[in-house]
């Protein structure tokens, strides 16, 4: 069984981050560890009186005691991290990662064109040093223009955008892009997948409604396809498949996350099924 660890915030009650990413990649078949990178009452979506603390002064303890007890990884999934935390995290990922480990990184910085509450302007390029090193790159639309230093553009582009912008995030160093919120037409929400070579795209009907945690659930089912052998392409078309069935489950007065629980028996046959290769 392979082992992951998992680093990003624990939302305590309202259905993201880590409180995702452990049910569904463990779902999956694999052992997940998690090292959180904060701890919030609840996410910021829409809840009053949020508590924060931040836990970057725990980490070098923590890993004196893994490499103590020689605790080492397969692959490692970062989400939400906080700004001062970029170097001890590296530090960590380098002294407990196996041979050949995977890096997978939700760049969780904004959504909607803005950077979230909590990060200064510098934080994009203070997060670059982790996303250049991944094997894969899940950013939305306004996660990719940041990264790269431009402004977000949410609506108005074409496939010729699209395309430049997969193949900038790509010249910065990590080896797959897998970007999410691509649309280019008001029926249809997928993604664009490129791997240096080629792009794929991969869309489902656009749902009429929106929820916090989606982001989440697609990086922690793609996460957990990967690691049990899937291609990217079939990795991202579950995922994508994962977040519209949850939503779909979802009741309007669940406003605060998708009932993403009510998926996993889907997640389970999707990460046992042997997937067509690729084209």
């Amino acid at each position: 069984m392979k082992k992951l660890l998992s680093i990003q915030d624990i939302s305590c009650y309202g259905q993201c981050s880590l409180t995702v990413a452990l049910p569904i990649i463990s779902a999956c078949g694999i052992e997940t560890a998690v090292l959180p990178s904060a701890v919030l009452s609840a996410h910021t979506g829409g809840f009053k009186e949020i508590t924060f603390r931040d836990l970057t002064d725990d980490m070098p303890a923590i890993l004196k005691s893994w490499l103590a007890n020689d605790i080492r990884f397969d692959a490692f999934y970062t989400g939400y991290v906080c700004e001062r935390q970029i170097a001890p995290i590296q530090a960590i990922i380098k002294a407990c990662a196996k041979p050949g480990a995977l890096r997978i990184v939700d760049p969780v910085m904004g959504d909607d064109g803005v950077l979230y509450s909590g990060f200064t302007e510098e934080f994009p390029q203070k997060l670059r040093p982790i996303c250049v090193n991944a094997d894969y790159l899940l950013p939305n639309l306004t996660e990719a223009a940041l990264l790269l230093g431009e402004k977000p553009r949410l609506d108005g582009y074409d496939q010729p955008y699209i395309e430049e912008l997969l193949r900038n995030l790509y010249s910065l160093g990590a080896k797959n892009i897998i970007l999410t919120g691509v649309s280019f037409d008001p029926n249809t929400l997928g993604v664009a997948i490129y791997d240096g070579k080629r792009v794929a795209y991969d869309f489902n009907p656009r749902l009429p409604h929106s929820s916090p945690g989606t982001g989440d659930v697609f990086a922690s089912v793609f996460t957990g396809a990967i690691l049990r052998g899937k291609n990217i392409i079939y990795a991202a078309s579950l995922a994508a498949d994962i977040v519209c069935l949850a939503m779909q489950n979802t009741p309007p007065e669940h406003w605060y996350g998708v009932a993403f629980e009510t998926a996993i028996p889907e997640l389970v046959k999707g990460v046992t099924t042997t997937p067509p290769s690729s084209p």
